[in-house]
C-alpha cells in the first residue's frame, strides 16, 4: 500500500514537474482555472520580494507556508530542504546562507530534479544542488546539516515517522527542523479519506494535528512547537478540484476546512 501512494505521489508531481501545474491540478491539463502560482504562493506567506528574487519556473505554487521565513538561518550553514519540488525555498534559504553556507534539496521525483537544476542555472548561486531521493532515506550522512526544512510535503508520505527519523539522523546535534505542513483539525468525509486524489493533492494524508508532533517527538526531537498556523485558502485550493476524480467542489471545500497549515520547529 505504502508503495502504490508513493507510486501516485511521484506520478502526480512529475505531472506537475513537466507543466508547471499546483498541488491539486496541473496548469496544462484544462481541468480548471488554476489560480497563478504567485497568487497560491502570496496566499500562504511568501513576500513579493520573496517571489521576485528566486529564478522563473521555481515557484510552482505547492506550498501552505514559507518555512524560510521562521527558520532563522545565518550564514554558512548548510541546510536540507525536504521535497525540494522546483526549488523555490531552496534559493531563498541559500541567500540567507551566502556563499559560504550550503543547500541540499531532496525529491524523489526525477522531473522535478531536472527542473530545480535548470532553475539553479539560472539563479547564479553557486551553493545550491538536487539530489535524487526519498525523504524516508535520505540520501545525506549522519550528523551533515545545520538546518532543516519542508514545505507541504512530510504530509504526502505514507511513513511520516521514518521520514521525521531520516531528518533527526542527518541533522548536527543541536540543528533545528522548520516544517510548514498540513494536519487535521476534523474529520475528513470518507470518500475523500478513501481518494487517491484527495491524498496526492495535500489532503488526504494529513495526520491529527497531535498525532503529527508526537510522531516528531517519538523521532527523538526536543522543543517540539507550533510557532505559526493559519487556514488555508480554501477558494483558492476549492477552485482546484476537477482532477479529484468523484469528489464535488463542495466536498473538497467540507475538506479543506477540516485541515489547518501549522509551522512547526523542533530541535535535535
Amino acid at each position: 500500500m505504502k508503495k502504490d501512494i508513493q507510486k501516485e505521489v511521484k506520478k502526480k508531481y512529475g505531472s506537475i514537474a513537466a507543466g508547471s501545474g499546483s498541488c491539486c491540478c496541473s496548469a496544462k491539463s484544462g481541468c480548471c482555472a488554476a489560480p497563478s502560482a504567485e497568487k497560491l504562493s502570496a496566499s500562504v506567506g511568501y513576500s513579493a520580494d520573496d517571489l521576485t528574487v528566486i529564478p522563473e519556473g521555481a515557484n510552482l505554487g505547492l506550498g501552505c507556508g514559507n518555512p524560510v521565513a521562521l527558520a532563522s538561518l545565518r550564514p554558512g550553514e548548510t541546510v536540507l530542504d525536504l521535497g525540494s519540488g522546483g526549488g523555490i525555498d531552496c534559493f531563498l534559504a541559500a541567500r540567507r546562507v551566502g556563499p559560504e553556507g550550503r543547500v541540499i534539496g531532496v525529491d524523489m521525483t526525477e522531473e522535478m530534479i531536472r527542473l530545480a537544476r535548470e532553475n539553479a542555472g539560472k539563479s547564479g548561486l553557486n551553493n545550491v544542488e538536487f539530489r535524487l531521493g526519498e525523504i524516508e532515506n535520505l540520501p545525506l550522512a549522519d550528523g551533515s546539516v545545520d538546518a532543516a526544512i519542508s514545505n507541504c510535503v512530510i504530509n504526502l508520505s505514507p511513513d511520516k515517522e521514518r521520514v521525521f527519523r531520516e531528518v533527526y539522523r542527518v541533522l548536527k546535534p543541536g540543528g533545528r527542523l522548520m516544517v510548514s505542513d498540513i494536519v487535521l483539525d476534523g474529520e475528513l468525509p470518507e470518500r475523500v479519506k478513501n481518494s487517491v486524489a484527495a491524498y496526492t493533492g495535500c489532503i488526504g494524508g494529513a495526520l491529527p494535528r497531535q498525532e503529527y508532533l508526537a510522531a516528531m517527538t517519538k523521532a527523538g526531537f526536543s522543543e517540539v512547537e507550533i510557532v505559526a498556523e493559519s487556514g488555508v485558502p480554501v477558494d483558492l485550493w476549492a477552485d482546484l478540484p476537477e482532477e479529484a476524480a468523484s469528489l464535488s467542489r463542495q466536498e473538497i471545500k467540507t475538506a479543506l476546512a477540516a485541515i489547518t497549515s501549522i509551522k512547526v520547529s523542533a530541535r535535535k
